[in-house]
């Protein structure tokens, strides 16, 4: 068997009580799961939810709270219960794991996402477990990945792990919504997020987590893109996990063309990380250009500029038509292409370096996922 670095994402509604408490039978279930790919010599990194869940009752609520500060301050005692449950176990398997809360300034500032891999990396060799979680008790719903299903997808691709794993309260992905029409079908391989899979994929989260079908359908575009094979499927069911790292689970697989060119490390962060600082405009020509010969942009392609920036940062490009192209990062200041712009003689030696590299860039026609989220 061909050892594998595998990503594991489950949700919380997977680990809580139909009273909404940790359910520790629950976690053993998994655990027992990740030991058995571990003793088989795989490398694992857990993406679990479930702090909020496992807080907010020790908080005195009885049902979860709505309000973003009871959100948090049930997170900051649900986190505490939830990796000292993780780490008990998997230290009586001769284990050892380690807690990792990750914001989503971590990841769109490059250094600190530099760092998180190496980090990880660090981890994942020498054999420990991390367990990931977004830091819900200081994090703003504005700068929040959203879900857990969109940070182990981010995760996934930051490690460059061979399989992601996303379990959940579902056995997979329907060519309907199974609760509305019983003759809906499973959909067994997916190679592509068509039009017609994102429009069954709008149903909302469980009671207990944040994430809903939608969710885990733009997760699946990060990782396709980032050339990752993935899998959906329910928590609960006997040997998921080992099952689905050999391709013998029930439920949905979603594995890359093998002819699409995958994101490198570098355009992932571009792509799904980085936040883009300012916007330029380019015209309709040049965008074609760009996106169907990957071209670099040069400087006098820039018709207008939008916000400020210093040179590195990356910006959204847009045509003059006012549809995104996708994100780049700039080898000029704002200031730069202004002044560039409204000159009335160009002196071509000042601007020799492209606007933005072909390497750097990455436009919509790269990946089937809106560009910087």
């Amino acid at each position: 068997m061909d050892k594998k670095r595998i990503i594991i994402k489950i949700g919380s509604s997977s680990l809580t009580s139909l009273h909404g408490e940790l359910s520790r039978r629950k976690i053993e279930k998994l655990v027992d799961e990740v030991v058995r790919l571990k003793d088989d010599g795989h490398e694992v990194l857990l993406v679990s939810s479930g702090a909020v869940a496992a807080g907010y009752r020790k908080l005195g609520f009885i049902s979860r709270p709505d309000t973003l500060p009871e959100k948090q301050a049930a997170a900051s005692i649900g986190q505490g219960l939830l990796i000292e449950t993780y780490s008990d176990l998997f230290i009586s398997h001769g284990y050892v794991g380690s807690q990792i809360l990750i914001t989503r300034d971590d990841f769109s500032d490059e250094n600190r996402y530099n760092n998180a891999r190496s980090t990880l990396t660090v981890l994942l060799e020498r054999g420990i477990i991390p367990i990931v979680n977004e830091n819900d008790t200081i994090t703003m719903d504005f700068l929040k990945f959203g879900d857990n299903d969109t940070l182990s997808a981010k995760v996934a691709g930051l490690v460059n792990a061979d399989q992601l794993i996303i379990l959940s309260d579902i056995d997979g992905l329907y060519d309907d919504d199974p609760r509305k029409n019983e003759n809906a079908q499973l959909l067994d391989q997916v190679h592509e997020i068509t039009p017609e899979i994102e429009a069954v994929a709008g149903d909302p989260g469980s009671a207990v987590g944040t994430g809903g079908m939608k969710s885990k359908i733009d997760a699946f575009k990060i990782s396709l893109a980032s050339g990752i094979s993935s899998f959906l499927g329910k928590a609960s069911t006997p040997n998921i996990v080992y099952d689905a790292v050999n391709h013998e689970a029930t439920g949905t697989y979603f594995d890359p063309k093998e002819e699409n060119e995958n994101l490198n490390q570098k355009r992932q962060w571009i792509a799904f990380n980085s936040g883009p600082e300012g916007e330029i405009t380019i015209n309709d020509l040049t965008g074609a250009s760009i996106q169907e010969d990957n071209k670099s942009l040069a400087p006098l392609d820039v018709h207008s500029v939008t916000g400020r920036f210093d040179k590195g940062a990356v910006v959204r490009i847009k045509n003059i038509s006012g549809e995104d192209i996708g994100l780049g990062v700039m080898n000029y200041s704002s200031n730069e292409l202004k002044r560039l712009i409204n000159q009335k003689e160009i002196k071509l030696q000042d601007f020799q370096e492209a606007a933005v590299e072909s390497e750097d860039l990455v436009c919509h026609l790269d990946v089937a996922v809106p560009v910087g989220v």
